[in-house]
């Protein structure tokens, strides 16, 4: 097995709790109502939400993946740091055990918070992972971020 990991930061105008709250902690409710093309549903299966939580997501009709099932790795709620991994469904195909992706926000001097991303992708065999995949998980990352800061700016009491 191998691991291939890369590193990435966003910037985001909104301040670390509130974004943590809403992306993370409300994340099940928050996501299919700010990109439903992307996911439909996000359901417990197993849990409380904290370690070891199991999760189904059912992505978007637009999507070519059916669903996907994630297990909370961590989550410290006082140093807004999240982590989970896809363990089954169509994205891992043959070619990854599981997907883990990281979060640690920070505060920005300035206001607003610096969201520290890894994403790991473990292998079940030594492959390559092509760059437009790296560049499609950073972007989705991106992406998700991006709707839950503007569904913020847009309903400021909200979180």
């Amino acid at each position: 097995m191998g691991v291939i990991t890369f590193h990435f930061d966003i910037l985001s105008p909104i301040p670390p709790a509130r974004m943590f709250k809403a992306a993370i902690l409300d994340a099940d409710n928050l996501l299919p109502m700010v990109l439903p093309q992307a996911v439909k549903s996000v359901k417990v299966l197993k849990g409380d939400g904290g370690p070891g939580t199991i999760k189904l997501m059912a992505f978007g009709e637009g999507s070519q993946n059916k669903t996907a099932k994630h297990k909370v790795e961590a989550l410290d709620k006082k140093n807004f740091t999240y982590c989970y991994s896809i363990i089954e469904g169509e994205v891992l195909g043959t070619t990854f055990e599981k997907i883990s992706y990281e979060v640690k926000m920070t505060a920005l001097p300035l206001g607003g918070s610096a969201l520290k991303c890894a994403n790991s992708y473990f292998t079940n065999d030594d492959v390559d992972i092509p760059e437009n995949e790296i560049k499609a998980g950073k972007q989705e990352v991106t992406a998700m971020v991006g709707a839950i800061e503007a569904y913020l700016v847009a309903n400021p009491d909200a979180y």
